[in-house]
């Protein structure tokens, strides 16, 4: 009871980041129509003297960048680590993510230079910048890839998610990972699928992955992977108005396996298809799929109409 108390009085802390380019500075200031007290650009050192004054009586909206004073990926998640310790605050990594053929056209349409190669081609920039980037992406609470999203679109993607008032949505994530890269942060329901018949010994299923239909068949194919499916989807779809009474905005699935990429992919796109049927909204994220392919097309990103991933 006192630990759930702690959790309700803990100012809402989101860190703003990704890609330049990507809507980071857009995103900055919704959060500040939102109600945010927002300030970007803030070296990474200040941060933590910056929370240490008196409490808000606002949230607290940070962007981070490259162009931070003493920015580097390390010291991005050994701040994220220690903000997460401090019981005052609940924090949350919001990733604006973009496709680098869309990064080059804004800067050629802008003529503005990259952070990381002033003086040569922004390809190159963006390119070592999604490289720099990539740890902190796979620790991203909340992931929109703004690829196709006008700033209307964004502004009522990021409302979805940060908007305070109380008649707001809870936003579901589902998403999928590997037992063996180590579990998601912040997932608040973990289900196991490792007892699972695995298609990677299926020499033809091997390079396909849990969006495929033939990966699905060979996974449903299991007598015991329709019960599992439908009790798990049952628990969920019970709680789900449980945690909306109590004031939650956002609960996180996780489904894992050994190796991210069929049976939990499997049954992440079938719960996340299961509940946007059922009227929630929810988004899904595959984060082993991203790390093999950093820059996946929004539709593998969210189901929904939703462009964002939620822990």
């Amino acid at each position: 009871m006192e630990q759930a108390e702690r959790e309700e009085r803990a100012q809402r802390l989101v860190l703003v980041t990704g890609p330049s380019g990507a809507g980071r500075s857009t995103a900055i200031d919704v959060l500040e129509d939102l109600g945010y007290e927002a300030i970007d650009n803030l070296p990474l050192t200040l941060i933590p003297r910056l929370l240490d004054g008196a409490a808000r009586p606002v949230p607290l909206a940070l962007g981070l960048d490259v162009r931070n004073r003493d920015f580097s990926a390390s010291n991005l998640i050994e701040l994220i680590d220690r903000l997460t310790r401090m019981p005052d605050y609940a924090p949350e990594v919001l990733y604006l993510d973009c496709s680098p053929d869309l990064l080059v056209r804004r800067y050629n349409e802008t003529r503005r230079r990259h952070p990381l190669a002033p003086e040569g081609d922004p390809l190159m920039g963006i390119m070592a910048e999604r490289d720099l980037l990539a740890p902190i992406r796979a620790r991203a609470d909340v992931l929109i890839d703004t690829t196709e999203l006008s700033p209307h679109d964004l502004r009522a993607e990021l409302g979805t998610w940060f908007a305070s008032s109380p008649d707001r949505r809870l936003a579901v994530s589902v998403q999928s990972f590997s037992y063996k890269r180590g579990v998601p942060r912040g997932v608040d329901m973990m289900f196991d699928c490792r007892f699972l018949t695995n298609p990677h010994w299926q020499p033809e299923l091997r390079a396909l992955d849990g969006r495929d239909a033939a990966v699905q068949d060979y996974v449903a194919s299991d007598p015991r992977s329709a019960a599992f499916f439908e009790q798990v989807r049952d628990l969920v779809l019970f709680t789900l108005p449980a945690h909306l009474e109590e004031g939650k905005t956002h609960l996180a699935i996780g489904f894992g396996c050994t190796g991210g990429q069929h049976r939990s992919v499997t049954m992440a796109e079938k719960m996340a298809d299961s509940l946007a049927e059922a009227g929630w909204q929810v988004s899904k994220r595959h984060r082993e799929l991203e790390r093999r392919n950093p820059a996946p097309a929004p539709a593998d990103e969210a189901s929904s109409g939703s462009g964002a991933a939620r822990r």
